[in-house]
C-alpha cells in the first residue's frame, strides 16, 4: 500500500507597525498597540479567512464526509500556529475556529505541534537543553489540546527547518515523529527517496522523520497556475497518475493551507482539483490517504537521515537552508537583539510582557528583512507588508525601542 499524507501548514504573523507610526507607550498594554500592525494584521486575517480558510475548510470536509463510509477514508493534516489561533480570537472570528473545530471531529484530521510563536526558538540552546523552545511547543501543544481535543503526537518545526539536534529535542518531549524538507542533499543514504520513513543516525533514537515530496507538492503550492509549467494544466487524474508510480510508502505532500484560494486563486480552478483528487487517488487499489502518524504507525523505517546543526535546512528558498531568516547582517542583528532580551524579560513574569517579546520572535518577521535577489526576492516582496527589507529591519529596531522601554521601567 502506498499512503497520500496531506500536510498544511495554517499560519499568520502579527506584524508590527511602520516605526513612524509607533508612539509612546507608558504601559505594557500600551506598548502592544503601539508596535503591532493590528489594523492590517485584521484587515489581512479576514481576507484570507474568506478567500481560503472558510472556503478550504469547506471542501476538505466536503470530502471527508463524502468518503466516511468508504474503506478508503480522505484523511488530512494541520498545523496551526498558536499566534494564528490568537489573532483568529482577537478579531473575534470564531466562525473561522469553529471550521477548523468542525474538521477535528470527523476523525480523519490530525493537528501537529509546532512552536506556539512561529519562532526560531529550536535553535537556542545546547544539545537537547532548549527551555524557550520547550516552554513555546508546551504552550502550543496547551492550546491544540484546548480548542480542539487533540494532543499530538507528530511535531512540525517553523518552516521545516530541521536538524540532529532539534529533532533529538523533540524527540525527549515525547514526539514519535518529525516533518522534513525531502531535498536531494539529505538522501545521501539508501533508499535515497523521500518516500519512505526516515530515523537518525544516532542508534539510542527512535524518532521517525517524514520527509516532504517537494517536487509534488510544489505541483500544487507553486506551479499550479503556472502556465509556463510543464505540469500545466495540473489536473486531479493526471496528479493521482503520477502518484500511482511512486515506489515507496508514503508521499507527504506538504504546504501552506493559503495555497488554496489565497496563493493560487479560486478561479485557477484549485478547489476542483482538490475536490476530485481524493477519488483519483483511491481508485487505485494500492492507494489510499493516512495521517501522519498513521504512516507512522504503518510503515517501517527505511533509511537514516544525518544532518548537523552547521546544515540545518528547512522547506524555504532555493538554498533550503536558514538563509531566508538568518542570511544578512541585519536579520542577524534583530535576531541575537531579541535573543538578549531574554534574560530581562522572563525575570519580570509579566505573562504581557513575556508575550509580545515572544510575537517579536515571529520568524516572518525576520523573513521580511531579506535581501535575494530573482525568483527568492519576488517571493519575500510579494510575502512583505513593507516597501523593502530595510524598512522592515527599520520597524523592528523601532519596536525592539519601545520593548526596552517597558523592560527597563520594571528595573528603575
Amino acid at each position: 500500500m502506498v499512503s497520500v499524507c496531506f500536510y498544511f501548514q495554517v499560519h499568520q504573523p502579527r506584524r508590527v507597525k511602520y516605526f513612524s507610526d509607533m508612539k509612546k507607550s507608558k504601559s505594557v498594554e500600551e506598548l502592544e498597540e503601539a508596535i503591532f500592525f493590528d489594523e492590517k494584521n485584521k484587515e489581512v486575517m479576514k481576507k484570507v479567512a474568506g478567500k481560503c480558510y472558510m472556503p478550504a475548510n469547506r471542501t476538505m470536509l466536503d470530502q471527508i464526509d463524502l468518503y466516511k463510509k468508504d474503506t478508503k477514508k480522505f484523511k488530512i493534516s494541520y498545523s496551526v500556529s498558536g499566534i494564528f489561533l490568537d489573532q483568529l480570537e482577537m478579531f473575534g472570528m470564531d466562525d473561522v475556529i469553529d471550521s477548523f473545530r468542525e474538521l477535528s471531529k470527523t476523525g480523519c484530521v490530525e493537528f501537529l505541534n509546532e512552536t506556539y510563536y512561529h519562532s526560531l526558538s529550536s535553535f537556542w540552546g545546547k544539545n537537547t537543553e532548549r527551555p524557550e523552545f520547550g516552554e513555546q511547543v508546551q504552550m502550543h501543544n496547551k492550546k491544540i489540546r484546548e480548542l480542539f481535543k487533540y494532543d499530538a503526537k507528530v511535531f512540525r518545526n517553523t518552516e521545516l527547518l530541521f536538524n540532529n539536534a532539534i529533532a533529538r529535542t523533540v524527540e525527549k518531549m515525547g514526539y514519535f515523529g518529525i516533518l522534513a524538507e525531502g531535498i536531494e542533499r539529505v538522501l545521501v543514504n539508501p533508499p535515497y527517496s523521500p518516500e519512505h520513513i526516515y530515523k537518525l543516525k544516532d542508534e539510542d533514537s527512535h524518532i521517525s522523520v517524514l520527509l516532504r515530496h517537494y517536487k509534488l507538492s510544489d505541483d500544487i503550492a507553486y506551479r499550479f497556475s503556472a502556465q509556463w509549467a510543464e505540469t500545466w494544466p495540473l489536473t486531479a487524474d493526471k496528479f493521482g497518475s503520477w502518484i500511482k508510480e511512486c515506489q515507496g510508502e508514503t508521499i507527504n505532500l506538504f504546504m501552506d493551507y493559503e495555497t488554496f484560494g489565497e496563493h493560487q486563486w479560486e478561479d485557477t480552478g484549485i478547489f476542483n482539483f482538490m475536490k476530485y483528487l481524493p477519488y483519483e487517488v483511491i481508485k487505485y487499489d494500492h492507494m489510499d490517504f493516512a495521517t501522519p502518524t498513521e504512516v507512522i504507525e504503518r510503515y517501517p523505517q527505511r533509511g537514516i537521515i544525518d544532518v548537523e546543526e552547521l546544515s540545518t535546512h528547512s522547506w524555504a528558498d532555493l538554498e533550503r537552508d536558514c538563509s531566508a531568516w538568518l542570511g544578512n547582517d541585519m536579520q542577524r542583528y534583530v535576531y541575537d537583539q531579541i535573543k538578549q532580551r531574554e534574560a530581562k524579560v522572563k525575570p519580570i513574569n509579566n505573562e504581557k510582557l513575556t508575550a509580545i517579546w515572544r510575537t517579536l520572535q515571529t520568524s516572518d518577521l525576520l523573513y521580511y528583512m531579506c535581501t535575494k535577489y530573482w525568483g527568492d526576492g519576488d517571493v519575500h516582496k510579494y510575502f512583505s507588508p513593507y516597501d523593502t527589507p530595510h524598512q522592515a529591519f527599520e520597524n523592528m529596531l523601532g519596536a525592539l525601542s519601545h520593548l526596552d522601554s517597558a523592560i527597563s521601567s520594571y528595573y528603575d
